[in-house]
Order: structure tokens, then sequence, then C-alpha cells
């Protein structure tokens, strides 16, 4: 079962601050029973970025460090940019575990706890600071991968409970863009595009732009979370290029690896743009081109991994 783990960065976040208080302690596992329950109550079953990232592991050898961004929230008093920021800041942080940033998980956390204050979930977010960030300073990273798969189920848990299923969908769509930004760039920094496979997921994108366009009232018609909807929209139809399809061998077919290389290039690019709209500070989210009128270069935020 994919279950997604973006989540359990959301919980960092409040939990690597949560340990300037000395008396909190830390809560016990959630029961295996707790935890299967757990996993339907969300809507959305998507892979998160950390199982994207560790699956390009498998493949190439990314350089981590090089993709680790500055951790920055948007001043922003609409609830979808500060949902859709969560989950930008959560794929963030799965970069910061991949590249072993003990510090720039602490500051992720950080930022993402100023977003779940004003989402009004911070609470939710309190108790497992003190094994958290002593795993990150001491550098154990499977133990730390651990802690934050436990809090996983219990923010998701909470989030429906707010009734806040709507925040979960766009932290949801919003951690799997930009995953996707950052795995389209490490593959296009392969000569051959390794890991281009990986990426072929059409079908979860077009479900996720339902999710996001069917979202009900003000919220659905905020003009981020309609640029949200028809990114998704137009990744699905990249991803489905036949142009994407059997990679070749270097050097082989060179026009045909060409043309892959420009339709990945797109979905990079209008993934990246999306990000930058989203963690831009704004009082009130405006409306946006669509993803097919974007023109541009590539997403300042995120280049290329290489393969060493």
């Amino acid at each position: 079962m994919v279950t997604g783990r973006y989540f359990a960065i959301l919980a960092a976040g409040g939990a690597l601050l949560h340990t300037l208080s000395a008396s909190d302690s830390a809560p016990a596992p959630m029961t295996s029973p707790e935890r299967q329950e757990a996993v339907f109550v969300d809507a959305l079953s998507v892979p998160c970025p950390g199982e994207v990232f560790a699956a390009m592991n498998r493949v190439c050898r990314p350089n981590w460090a090089a993709l680790v961004t500055p951790a920055t929230a948007p001043v922003s008093s609409d609830r979808s940019q500060l949902a859709l920021a969560v989950g930008v800041l959560a794929a963030d942080g799965y970069v910061a575990v991949e590249a072993q940033d003990g510090q720039q998980v602490k500051n992720i956390g950080r930022e993402i706890m100023a977003l779940a204050k004003g989402l009004g979930v911070s609470q939710s977010l309190m108790g497992r600071g003190n094994s958290l960030i002593e795993f990150a300073d001491n550098g154990a990273w499977e133990a730390l991968a651990d802690e934050l798969e436990a809090t996983e189920n219990e923010v998701k848990v909470t989030m429906v409970e707010q009734k806040d299923r709507e925040l979960v969908t766009l932290t949801s769509a919003a951690a799997w863009i930009r995953g996707l930004e950052v795995a389209s760039g490490v593959v296009l920094g392969s000569e051959s595009l390794q890991g281009l496979g990986i990426l072929r997921q059409s079908s979860l994108a077009r479900s996720l732009a339902r999710q996001v366009a069917g979202l009900p009232g003000r919220m659905g018609k905020s003009g981020l979370v309609t640029l949200t909807a028809g990114t998704l929209e137009s990744c699905a139809t990249l991803l489905d290029s036949p142009d994407l399809d059997s990679p070749g061998k270097k050097g082989a077919d060179a026009p045909l690896i060409g043309k892959r290389r420009e339709t990945l290039r797109k979905i990079h690019d209008d993934t990246g743009r999306l990000v930058r709209e989203i963690l831009t500070s704004s009082g009130k989210s405006s409306p946006s081109p669509s993803p097919a009128g974007m023109q541009g270069s590539g997403s300042a935020a995120t280049s290329p991994g290489k393969n060493p």
C-alpha cells in the first residue's frame, strides 16, 4: 500500500520547534490497527516525494545536496495558498533528508510551523520534537525517517477530524508537484534521461487535477487553486506523450531523446513556475495564466540533478 509520507515532514515542522518546550515528552507510537485505519482517512493515495526520490536513487545517483533550496514560506491570508505551500515545503524536506542536511530540515520545520499556525492545525503537530531534533543533530537518518513516518497517520487523522479534507487535497497535490519538479530536474541532468520511467504517472496527475478542480466554494475558485488544477492536467497530458515512451540508449536515437528532453523540460518548467507562484507572498491569491500559455525558462528553485 502506497500511503504517502509528506505529512511526516509536515508533522516534523511543528515537532522541531516544539523542542523549545522541555516539558513535552515524545508520544507513544501508534498501534498497528490505528495505522491501518488512518491509511484510509485520506481521499487520496499518492506516492510522496520521499518514495519517488528513493526510486530515483535506485536508477541513478542524484546530487541531492545541490538540490537543497532555502526554506521560505509565503506570507498570505489565503488558506489554500498556505496548504499548497505546506506541500511544497514537505517535498523540500525530503530533499533535505536525502541530502542529509539536518539544519535544512530544521529550517523547513520552522517555516511549516508558521504555515500550520495560519491554518489552525499547529497543535496537531506537537509531540515528537525531542527525538526528531536528536536524530537530525546526530545524523541518524534511518531513525529520523522512521520517526517521521510514525507521525504521518496522526496528522492525517487530525486534519480530517478538523474537517480540513480540502487542505489535505491541496497539500497532497503540491507535494507531488514539487516532487515531480525535482525528479524531472534530476532526469534532465542525465544524458540518457535515466529515471524517466519513474515519472510516468499521468493517471495520478489527472486524478489529482480532478480532485483539486472539484474543491467546493471559494477555495475551488481561487486563482492559485485553478492554476494548480491546470498544471496537473497539463502534466498529465505531457506524461502521456509518446515522446516519453521507451527511452533509448545514449547516442542510439538522438532525435528522439531530444524530443523526450523537450517534453520533460516543459513538465519541469510548468511545475517550477507553479511552485514559485505558491511560494510568492501575497495577501490573497490572484488569477494566473494557464500552464499552456506559460512561456519562459525553467524553475530558478531547482537545477537539474547531476549524476556524479
